[in-house]
C-alpha cells in the first residue's frame, strides 16, 4: 500500500491543510473506464459528484475533503497556491490509473493537461456540496484552518477501504495549534 503523501504550507492566498496530499499510482482496475472507476472508488463509502477536464482555475474547498479518480490522459496539478499568489506550490504530475486525496483547503488546479484528461471526483459519504474558495484575496488562515478542520474524517480510504493509509495518515491532535 504504498502512498506518497505532500505537506502544504499555508500562503496569503490558500489555508492548505495540516493533513497531507495523497498519491495513489496506477492503482485503479483495468481496463479503464469512468464507470470502473467510479464503482471502484464508491464502493469505500466515497460518491460521485461528477466528472471532469482540464480545470486551470486556482481554488480550494474549505468545506470538504475530495478525491479524484483519473481513468484518461495526464495533468501537472499545481498544488497548495490560491489565485493571487505569484510563485510557489506543488507540481504533481498524475496520470490515467492514479487517484489523488486533497484533504479540505487544500488548493488545486490544472497547469497543463492531455487532451483526454478526464477524472471523477468522489467525496466522503454525506459531506456537503464542496464551496469554491479563489484565494484572489488575503485569507483570514485561522478561520479558514478552523473550518477545514472540523471536516469530518471519511469513514474509509477511498482506495483501500477501512484498514488503508488514509485512516492512519490522516489522524492529527484537533488540540494542535491552526
Amino acid at each position: 500500500m504504498s502512498v506518497d503523501t505532500y505537506f502544504l504550507p499555508p500562503t496569503t492566498h490558500a489555508p492548505n491543510s495540516l493533513l497531507p496530499v495523497l498519491h495513489y499510482r496506477n492503482v485503479l482496475p483495468r481496463p479503464l473506464s469512468e464507470e470502473g472507476v467510479t464503482e471502484f472508488l464508491t464502493a469505500n463509502k466515497w460518491e460521485k459528484r461528477g466528472t471532469w477536464g482540464h480545470i486551470p482555475t486556482r481554488h480550494f474547498h474549505p468545506n470538504s475533503h475530495e478525491c479524484y479518480g483519473i481513468f484518461q490522459g495526464s495533468s501537472k496539478l499545481l498544488l497548495g497556491v490560491g489565485e493571487s499568489d505569484e510563485s510557489g506550490g506543488l507540481e504533481l504530475s498524475v496520470q490515467a490509473g492514479d487517484v489523488i486525496v486533497l484533504p479540505a483547503g487544500t488548493a488545486h488546479s490544472c497547469a497543463v493537461s492531455s487532451n483526454d484528461y478526464r477524472y471523477i471526483g468522489v467525496y466522503p459519504q454525506g459531506c456537503p456540496r464542496w464551496r469554491n474558495q479563489m484565494g484572489s484575496k488575503p485569507i483570514d488562515l485561522q478561520a479558514l484552518r478552523k473550518e477545514s478542520r472540523a471536516v469530518g474524517m471519511p469513514e474509509a480510504d477511498p482506495v483501500f477501504g477501512v484498514g488503508g493509509p488514509l485512516m492512519q495518515l490522516w489522524k492529527v491532535d484537533k488540540t494542535a495549534r491552526l
